[in-house]
């Protein structure tokens, strides 16, 4: 009688040879996987890096445009300069600033006002003629403007700066700091030194005089004779 053994061994070896090459493919289905979901993870965080880099980006931007914005504020002062800045002795009463003022930019630039420790009150005065013919000086409308890269002079007999109601004598030899205000709202500083001056002559108290009767007579806009400055 013979046995066939043949028949039931060889099955199992199939199987079991089967099942072992099995293992290798669900490891590299596996494997796959997890390649392709660290592939999505580093991708979603270049995604973030990349948004959070704009955003840094951004803020930088928002920054750099504030510093714009605050130089253009600036601007204008920072275009102005003045060359032989002085003033006229006085014992008391009034006297006057003149130089030349001069402005580096491509604009014109406006002088609406101007302060000093050394006055309480001050104005800008301009030389114009009245209806008589007589030159006269007046508070100007509008303050000084100083043309696009050009010059604007301040001199005896014509336009200055006036100082009212002097508090202390200004002798030869003191040095006066003036804060002009610009269009812009920027301020230029400069310091005058004081000194003796003939060629003028001026009359203040004509001016107080011919102030007085201006606010009498409800003039809005008061002309003062001082020629001399």
């Amino acid at each position: 009688m013979r046995c066939n053994t043949s028949h039931t061994v060889t099955p199992a070896r199939t199987r079991a040879a089967r099942t072992h090459i099995s293992h290798p493919r669900a490891t590299r289905s596996v494997a796959t996987a997890a390649l392709a979901a660290a592939a999505l993870f580093t991708l979603a965080g270049c995604a973030a890096g990349t948004a959070e880099s704009a955003g840094t980006a951004g803020s930088a931007g928002s920054a750099g445009s504030a510093g714009s914005s605050d130089d253009a504020a600036t601007a204008q002062a920072d275009a102005i300069s003045i060359e032989n800045p002085w003033i006229k002795t006085a014992e008391s009463g009034m006297t006057a600033g003149f130089g030349t003022l001069e402005n580096d930019s491509d604009a014109d630039i406006t002088v609406v006002s101007v302060a000093s420790k050394a006055s309480p009150m001050m104005e800008l005065h301009e030389t114009v003629q009245n209806e008589s013919g007589e030159t006269i000086m007046r508070e100007v409308e509008g303050g000084f403007v100083i043309p696009a890269n050009g010059e604007f002079a301040l001199e005896p007999g014509a336009n200055h700066i006036m100082m009212m109601d002097l508090p202390n004598p200004i002798l030869a030899g003191d040095e006066v700091t003036f804060t002009l205000t610009l269009g812009d709202d920027s301020k230029f500083e400069y310091t005058a030194l004081a000194k003796d001056y003939a060629g003028a002559n001026e009359n203040y108290d004509d001016a107080d005089d011919a102030a007085d009767t201006d606010d009498a007579a409800g003039s809005d806009t008061k002309e003062t004779d001082h020629s001399g400055h």
